[in-house]
């Protein structure tokens, strides 16, 4: 029986999992052994070799080009990609001193003046070199490649953090290149003790993964477990931190960021010289730092450049707006609600005369300004940066006053919704922040259906669940709960030089901060 377009369709939908015996992996055997060989002495077969793997010609900006070292009299070849090399270099210091050169005992080391030089002995490692940016060095008769360090892959220069803005410390934010992060750690933290391991933690894509740490004060058993997690990764691709994030992290399921993620190079400094750990990736203009505590999503780098009392009160501020973005709307349901005896009586007749002509219940009026305050802030986002602001404001300020206007919602919604709102942006993680946003619908679902009993029971929950969470071995709500020894930097933070223990839950090597005696 002959089968309509519409019923192909319907079978599809009825059966969405494609069997993946339909589709089998094309065999890369071949490739795998191609890559596997030693380098032959004989440069043509090399260079044959190498011809396939990049699919030469092809492959545009793949280039081999041919000479002969003068003075040796041998054939040669270097292989780069033009796109990622500094091609200037190339010429200057590699191809320059070996055709000039006219001492037949001169070894290639000593010919070529550039700084990184070193030798492989199989195709795989020249092709892994290549794909790095640097050059390829293939020489008739050897049975070995000289990698030379050319790279020069494009990006932006250092500029100012767009997220994590502060007003007395330093202005400078990592970018998209890995080698100009690490150098902007290593300008802070001028110590032989700080480790930046290398590791490459995809298949298909090669991503590399930088692991700094400082030697003398991480935790050994924490550095190997989190080792062990980013090796045991079995995907292609790996593009930057924030997939990277989502693949290493314990719960990915749960609502509350375990990692926290940073773009300025002084505050992934500072928890280094705690003991933490670092990740750094290329095309990244960030940091991860773990493991990480609740305590660390609600503190500013500018928390510790501002003087003890001022750092403390814009703390207090931050810990207060938490509270009414969280709690804001829900407790104004609630009270509505189910709890109109907590309210004086004057203000009670406010709301009343308020809402006498608003024909929807108090949870769907919330409901509706927290959706459409949502709404216009994810298009303040989205939007050229130009107007974004603009699209904000005005549609704020319209839409609050026409639903006012129209008797949709009362003029006390707009101002309660809209101080919670406001409030939100105090916290300048991008996770934290999208973790709050969501638990203040739950709170006011939780008000709108059992009233202050429910959020207080929706809270225990949730105190509960945050104290069951782990970040690499390190407890979510530490040292608070569970206790243990340290600054006590979770709210108020103490002055500066009484700051003189490392956090306990981390257990470092050293606890003590102090200088060297």
């Amino acid at each position: 029986m002959k089968k309509y377009p519409i019923q192909n369709y319907i079978e599809k939908f009825k059966n969405p999992k494609q069997n993946p015996e339909n589709y089998p992996e094309k065999s890369n055997a071949e490739d795998i052994a191609r890559k596997s060989q030693e380098i032959n002495l004989d440069l043509e077969k090399n260079i044959q070799i190498l011809k396939e793997i990049y699919s030469i010609p092809e492959n545009n900006d793949v280039k081999i080009h041919n000479f002969t070292i003068n003075g040796l009299n041998k054939n040669a070849a270097i292989l780069f990609i033009s796109t990622i090399t500094d091609v200037e270099m190339i010429s200057e210091h590699i191809l320059d001193p070996m055709l000039v050169n006219e001492d037949p005992e001169k070894k290639i080391q000593n010919m070529i003046q550039v700084q990184s030089l070193t030798q492989v002995q199989l195709i795989k490692d020249i092709v892994n070199t290549a794909n790095q940016g640097n050059t390829v060095l293939l020489i008739n008769g050897e049975k070995i490649a000289y990698v030379i360090g050319t790279a020069n892959f494009q990006g932006r220069s250092v500029e100012k953090a767009e997220n994590e803005v502060v007003l007395k410390g330093p202005k400078e934010a990592f970018n998209e290149n890995a080698d100009t992060n690490i150098s902007l750690v290593r300008k802070k933290i001028r110590n032989e003790n700080l480790i930046v391991e290398n590791i490459t933690i995809t298949k298909r894509s090669n991503n590399e993964l930088y692991i700094l740490y400082i030697k003398d004060l991480a935790n050994d058993k924490m550095i190997k477990n989190i080792k062990e997690r980013v090796s045991s990764l079995d995907v292609d691709a790996i593009q930057n931190l924030s997939l990277l994030e989502q693949y290493i992290e314990e719960r990915p399921r749960s609502i509350f960021p375990s990692i926290l993620y940073t773009e300025r190079p002084d505050r992934a400094s500072s928890f280094l010289e705690d003991g933490y750990v670092v990740l750094i990736m290329n095309n990244s203009p960030s940091g991860l730092i773990l493991p990480t505590t609740f305590w660390s999503f609600i503190h500013n780098p500018e928390d510790h450049y501002l003087r003890y009392i001022f750092g403390n009160f814009t703390r207090l501020l931050r810990v207060c707006a938490l509270f009414i973005t969280v709690f804001g709307s829900a407790i104004y349901v609630s009270i509505t609600l189910y709890h109109s005896e907590m309210v004086p009586t004057d203000l009670l007749l406010a709301i009343s005369a308020t809402r006498e002509k608003v024909p929807f219940p108090v949870l769907i009026e919330i409901l509706m300004m927290e959706i459409a305050f949502e709404l216009i802030r994810e298009a303040g986002l989205r939007v050229p940066n130009t107007i974004g602001p603009t699209i904000g404001i005005v549609g704020a300020l319209i839409l609050g006053q026409a639903a006012v206007q129209a008797n949709i919602v009362s003029p006390i919604v707009v101002i309660v919704v809209a101080l919670a709102g406001l409030c939100s942006f105090t916290l300048s993680d991008v996770s934290m922040n999208f973790a709050i946003r969501i638990i203040r619908f739950a709170f006011i679902l939780s008000a709108g259906f059992f009233g202050i009993y429910g959020m207080t029971a929706l809270f225990t929950v949730g105190i509960i669940y945050m104290v069951s969470i782990k970040s690499f071995g390190v407890p979510y709500l530490a040292p608070m709960s569970p206790k243990y020894i340290s600054s006590g930097d979770t709210i108020i933070r103490k002055i500066l030089k009484n700051e003189t223990v490392r956090p306990g839950y981390l257990k470092p090597k050293d606890v003590i901060k102090k200088a060297e005696e």
